[in-house]
């Protein structure tokens, strides 16, 4: 996955950047990102013009099957460079995500790769994300729902064993008082559709950017 050059002619710096982060060049990726805030480049253009149009490109490929997981995490490092310094800047210009979305991987699972890609697309799509980590307890989702106002709560497992937890995380929820007021999405390898309608989830998706999707339409609706 070779990247354009920051000097590359002919282009405008939305476009080089886009062109980065989808060939996966985490070095260009930031420079180009750089470059164009030296020269005056808004932050928020920089985002929605080139960075999440880019991580959506992303995901389109890894759904037609011309990218693959190592596609996606690579592209995603490189994302991420670059909105490392973007998000001081929209910080301080007032600028609001798309939404705000908790996630974490639940109790007695360990396993972190799919919810750090998730993760990613996320951010990539213009949302701030709280990750909590792995092996998380219905009550630590519960305080990071409280202390972040969250629009989206996402968990993850990768264990039948652990899925059990997804359904005491959103009755530890109703017990807070905090169900109503927070959408909440499930995925991971042994997750289907019929279990999340079971434990009474508010949506499913089987890959990271179905996850950027399912959220865009819950946080819209």
């Amino acid at each position: 996955m070779s990247g354009q050059r920051p000097e590359d002619p002919g282009q405008s710096p939305p476009r080089c950047l886009y062109d980065a982060i989808i060939e996966g060049n985490a070095p260009s990726a930031k420079a180009l990102t750089q470059q164009a805030l030296d020269a005056g480049a808004d932050p928020q253009t920089l985002l929605s013009d080139a960075m999440i149009p880019a991580m959506d490109e992303v995901g389109r490929r890894f759904e037609a099957n011309e990218y693959f997981v190592p596609e996606l995490l690579i592209a995603a490092r490189a994302m991420k460079g670059g909105l490392e310094l973007l998000r001081p800047l929209l910080a301080q210009s007032g600028a609001q995500p798309a939404g705000k979305v908790v996630i974490g991987t639940v109790r007695g699972d360990l396993h972190d790769i799919g919810k750090n890609l998730v993760a990613a697309m996320l951010e990539g799509g213009g949302f701030e994300v709280v990750d909590l980590g792995v092996d998380v307890e219905p009550d630590k989702f519960v305080q990071g729902i409280r202390e972040h106002e969250a629009d989206v709560l996402a968990l993850s497992a990768l264990l039948t064993t652990t899925m059990p937890g997804m359904k005491s995380t959103i009755e530890a929820l109703k017990g807070a008082g905090l169900r109503e007021g927070v959408k909440v999405i499930i995925g991971g390898a042994p997750i289907t559709q019929r279990y999340a309608d079971e434990i009474g989830a508010d949506g499913f998706s089987d890959n990271a950017s179905g996850a950027v999707r399912l959220v865009r339409s819950l946080v819209a609706a």
